[in-house]
């Protein structure tokens, strides 16, 4: 059981055009696994450094011990999962993880989309959701988001969705077998009083 006192806006459910967000689900661990393990040379340059091989890490069994994890997690109010859905057919995951309420109330954003509908803005699409569900049911304040700064894709998602550069962290996380620089970008709850799905749509070209 979620405390909603402890963790507002979750669980839930978001969607908006072809894009549908919900929380990883027992039946997605088949899909997840066929989508992840065809995406390797496209997701592991991004991905956290790991002792054993891709295919190993994305079993359907490994979906199924991720999920207990975020799951449980979730119910203690540190991260909210999101599977991502393009017209059905999973294509990726968006978390707030390290959730922290008091002062901070402030998330880490994370995200990953299938390449086969990357460059659609689907992605981005899905993290403005994400956003505006994170500064409204789920009453955070500030979402940061640290990318590499060879990750161009994923720096003009955030740059599209109204995220600001904050600074470089040097050799911030252990990614794909080394210490990683990274570069700092935050949203705050009042940057965008119309909401960033209202900024998505203006600046997706149609």
């Amino acid at each position: 059981m979620v405390d909603p006192a402890l963790h507002p806006g979750w669980p839930a459910r978001l969607s908006w055009g072809p894009v549908e967000l919900h929380p990883p689900r027992r039946g997605d661990a088949d899909e997840w696994s066929r989508v992840r393990r065809a995406n390797e040379s496209w997701l592991a340059p991004w991905e956290p450094t790991a002792g054993s091989p891709w295919a190993a890490r994305h079993t359907p069994q490994a979906y199924r011990a991720m999920r207990r994890s975020v799951l449980r997690r979730a119910s203690l109010g540190t991260t909210l999962p999101f599977v991502v859905r393009v017209e059905g057919r999973l294509v990726g995951q968006v978390t707030v993880d390290n959730v922290v309420r008091g002062a901070l109330r402030s998330g880490n954003l994370g995200y990953w989309i299938d390449r086969s509908v990357a460059g659609r803005g689907m992605a981005s699409l899905a993290v403005a959701l994400v956003c505006d569900h994170v500064f409204g049911a789920a009453r955070l304040h500030r979402l940061q988001a640290d990318i590499r700064p060879e990750n161009g894709p994923s720096q003009r998602l955030v740059d599209r969705l109204g995220f600001r550069y904050e600074g470089l962290l040097r050799r911030y996380l252990d990614i794909d077998g080394d210490w990683r620089d990274h570069r700092s970008y935050a949203l705050l709850a009042e940057d965008h009083p119309n909401g960033v799905l209202d900024l998505w749509r203006a600046r997706i070209p149609r």
